[in-house]
């Protein structure tokens, strides 16, 4: 099958904003990794984005991937030049998101009478079809992919999408490669990393932004290390320079007990190492790091938002709590770092679940079925 998959940007040239955020999307790695993964099934796939900068190439080829970066102010023009002439023999058509350009793929689909799929990853991009010309064609797709339930609903009440039209489908990781830790790795990569054997280790592996919620971690950590004065905190992750700093401060006033690590080229690491992850985002799709931390077998001590309730079980992988409460994530911290035996259930209970549910192998399966589905 040939797959053309749109996406707002991908491999846009620059690693990180002026702000030092890191510039690649949840979007981008969701398109990469089934771009590659849909490859390895024998697909040919096509990706459409943007094109940022000057020095991005128009057109390259990424890992097998044909990448094509549309011109502004025309894309949606270049978009149907390209799909009457060098891509016209796409087969199945694959958006991630809502790009404006999108629509003109979508109304080319439904022209030719093949599948279009349409899979938006945040609730913020749940459409009303009466509210704009785009709506109504975004509204037209065949089939439609919810990563959690709160999308599934918002495609069915706000966007008023058929349900039959509907999949919930996790997105997908490589549950190999963030395998399941155990004391013998723990111990090797702690002395690797220079992290105290026996100290208990809280992870955060997310972008440093208020949206994730730094500020609450920030806040609950003195009430954890007064109560459990060996622990220490990780964080992983690049993002906004003052709450960079903010951290920083947090440690030295905390006997340097918090480590701020940045970007890390291998985060499966940090998570085998912890002995559990913290997740205090205010607002989400399906998280993936999330996801990487259960897979590791870490227990979690999350938000109570949309995606993180469609992957904890409150008691049995881990705990949800309100977003903004510094002292109830405190607690759930204190109370699973002083209870190993706790954390072994909910760490089988964990891992098990990504397996059945988020591991490539199901994942694609399906998605593959969904995208060929007329």
């Amino acid at each position: 099958m040939n797959i053309g998959l749109f996406v707002k940007d991908f491999a846009a040239g620059k690693e990180f904003s002026k702000d030092g955020l890191p510039m690649k999307s949840g979007a981008e790695f969701q398109a990469e990794n089934y771009a590659l993964q849909l490859i390895k099934k024998g697909h040919n796939v096509t990706i459409m984005a943007k094109k940022r900068y000057w020095f991005t190439k128009a057109r390259e080829n990424i890992n097998g991937i044909d990448l094509v970066r549309l011109h502004a102010p025309f894309r949606w023009l270049e978009i149907l030049i390209r799909l009457f002439t060098t891509h016209r023999k796409i087969d199945a058509f694959y958006i991630i998101g809502t790009p404006k350009f999108a629509v003109w793929a979508i109304l080319y689909a439904r022209i030719m009478h093949k599948p279009v799929t349409l899979s938006i990853t945040i609730k913020e991009e749940i459409f009303d079809e009466k509210a704009s010309w785009r709506n109504k064609i975004l509204a037209s797709c065949t089939n439609y992919i919810a990563n959690t339930k709160e999308i599934f609903e918002g495609y069915h009440v706000i966007g008023k999408i058929d349900n039959k039209k509907i999949h919930l489908l996790a997105h997908g990781i490589d549950t190999k490669k963030y395998s399941k830790s155990n004391s013998e790795i723990k111990r090797q990569l702690r002395q690797k990393y220079g992290i105290p054997l026996k100290a208990p280790v809280v992870l955060f592996c997310a972008r440093v932004v208020l949206r994730k919620g730094i500020d609450t971690l920030i806040k609950m950590w003195p009430i954890i290390f007064k109560e459990v004065t060996n622990a220490k905190l990780i964080v992983v992750g690049g993002g906004k320079y003052e709450l960079l700093q903010q951290l920083k401060r947090l440690s030295k006033e905390n006997n340097d007990s918090v480590i701020i690590t940045g970007e890390v080229p291998k985060p499966q690491d940090y998570y085998q190492l912890s002995d559990l992850y913290v997740f205090p985002s205010r607002s989400e799709g399906l998280p993936t790091s999330l996801m990487e931390a259960m897979s590791c077998g870490l227990p979690s001590v999350v938000s109570d938002i949309g995606g993180c309730d469609d992957l904890i079980v409150n008691g049995e992988n881990g705990f949800r709590v309100y977003s903004e409460d510094a002292n109830g994530f405190a607690e759930k911290i204190i109370y699973l770092l002083n209870n190993e035996d706790i954390r072994q259930i909910m760490s089988i209970s964990a891992a098990k679940y990504v397996r059945e549910n988020c591991d490539y192998d199901q994942v694609i399966s399906r998605l593959e079925r969904i995208l060929e589905n007329k």
